[in-house]
């Protein structure tokens, strides 16, 4: 009998393991490590939210099974919020539906449209549902590498001449985890007649959409004319609300994928717990100040967290949007790789990252810093990062020490 199944097996082992397993360690030898490693938001949900839940919860008739394509009231809420964000007409009863996040609703999606052996393409690097989604469904993926000196589109092109069987789903994502990267109207516009002319759907993850800065609002691509021909966005809560563990996010778009992931998920759940229904219904009508609060929390944390890396001879792009600095490896440590740099960082500064690996391959050269500690806690890790940066000695011996123990094992 064979050890391993069938779909476990096309899993890699996954990369940010060993730095977690290294983490552990770490604080259970009494180390205070500063961890930018998971896109964990830290702040609390705001309280109006908090309140309408706790109220729905004492009401007994939300206790029984929910709907799985989400109750009617959140489903109008999504069609309101596209209406006035992006002047995006969506009928709630058929072009919407709730998800357990948006990574449950990416990954029943793919489970929904693929045929094993289907093409994929997907931009490398890239959160890992993108491409692991639609792997446990049994597609092939062909990585398109993109990046801010990367013709992404002209990739897309060359990926499709020589894809077989030709692609039948393009996945993007902007502003884009891991690398921060956005996009403008003109991008999804080429993107969208791109998909037409070659009979793809395109899968729009925007989970990211109120986490801008500098007045820049990131577009959806549901604004380009002709987009739900060929287009599903799926958004979330969990950042825009500081709403990770409630799990509320959306599918929105066209008609017929939105109504295959509807048919997929009425049979694997009965939705998300009504009262967090509720609640998430009262975070998208209600006051968003909440929004530009959490929004300028991020912004501040990103100036700190780039002045400072500066300051200690690290230079990292500022990023446009997202929760996210993407950083490449300084040139001293370049050979190291993302993996090796990250247990580096840990070792020596006890500052924990996410090795750029863990997104694709075109992500090696980097690593990913979310802004998930304080203010006073990110200039801790900036001060301890330029002792390291700083003292060649130290650097060289630690360098000397890993590649050692890499070569042994």
């Amino acid at each position: 009998m064979d050890p391993e199944f069938h779909r476990i097996k096309r899993l890699p082992p996954y990369v940010f393991e060993e730095v977690n397993r290294m983490k552990a360690r770490a604080r259970a030898c009494g180390d205070d490590i500063i961890d930018f490693g998971m896109g964990n938001p830290d702040m609390p949900t705001p309280p109006h939210i908090v309140e309408k839940m706790i109220e729905a919860v004492h009401n007994p008739k939300t206790h029984r099974y929910s709907t799985s394509r989400g109750i009617p009231g959140l489903r109008k809420a999504v069609a309101a919020y596209y209406g006035r964000r992006f002047g995006v007409e969506i009928d709630p009863d058929g072009e919407t539906v709730v998800t357990l996040g948006s990574k449950e609703g990416l990954a029943n999606l793919a489970m929904a449209i693929t045929t094993p052996g289907d093409t994929i393409l997907v931009p490398n690097p890239s959160y890992p549902i993108h491409p692991y989604g639609f792997i446990i469904a049994g597609a092939v993926i062909r990585h398109v590498q993109i990046g801010p000196e990367v013709d992404f589109l002209a990739g897309l092109e060359r990926a499709m001449r020589h894809s077989v069987p030709a692609p039948v789903a393009l996945v993007v994502s902007f502003p884009a985890n891991p690398t921060a990267m956005t996009v403008g109207l003109d991008f999804y516009g080429e993107v969208v007649e791109f998909a037409r002319s070659r009979g793809l759907y395109v899968l729009s993850d925007l989970a990211y959409s109120e986490i801008y800065f500098d007045g820049v609002l990131p577009p959806s691509i549901l604004q380009i004319p002709g987009a739900k021909d060929v287009a599903i966005e799926f958004t979330s809560l969990s950042k825009t609300y500081s709403m990770p563990g409630w799990r509320v996010g959306f599918a929105t778009g066209n008609r017929r994928l939105v109504q295959a992931l509807t048919r997929i998920k009425s049979y694997l759940d009965y939705g998300a717990f009504t009262p967090i229904q509720v609640a998430a219904t009262a975070a998208l009508n209600g006051p968003q100040e909440c929004v530009a609060e959490v929004r300028e929390i991020y912004r501040t944390r990103r100036d700190v967290l780039i002045k400072g890396l500066a300051q200690a001879g690290w230079d990292v792009p500022c990023p446009k949007a997202s929760m996210f600095a993407w950083a490449p490896i300084p040139p001293a440590f370049a050979a190291l790789g993302s993996l090796e740099f990250s247990k580096l960082l840990l070792q020596e500064a006890k500052v924990a990252v996410a090795p750029g690996i863990g997104f694709g391959e075109y992500g090696d050269g980097h690593v990913r810093i979310a802004l998930v500690e304080n203010e006073q806690r990110i200039r801790q890790a900036c001060k301890s990062i330029r002792r390291l940066l700083t003292d060649p000695g130290r650097a060289a011996a630690r360098l000397e020490g890993i590649e050692k123990q890499a070569m042994a094992s």
